[in-house]
């Protein structure tokens, strides 16, 4: 994939994460991380707002596997 569909894959990526349920933001977590490591594979510089995204959806992911694993 190109770099610049690989951008786009990413911003179409962040629309549906922006605002989607916290079910379908987990869901999607791994292809979005996926897509922004092949952006820095590639040597694009990764913009601050799909940066912070992908923090926030990371973040996310612990905070729900320690909910279940001590529910």
């Amino acid at each position: 994939m190109k770099t610049t569909e690989l951008l786009q894959a990413a911003e179409r990526l962040e629309e549906r994460i922006v605002g989607a349920s916290m079910t379908a933001r987990q869901a999607l977590q791994p292809e979005f991380n996926e897509v922004l490591s092949q952006l820095r594979a590639s040597g694009i510089e990764v913009p601050s707002r799909l940066t912070k995204l992908d923090r926030e959806l990371g973040e996310e992911a612990i905070e729900a596997y320690f909910e279940s694993y001590t529910a």
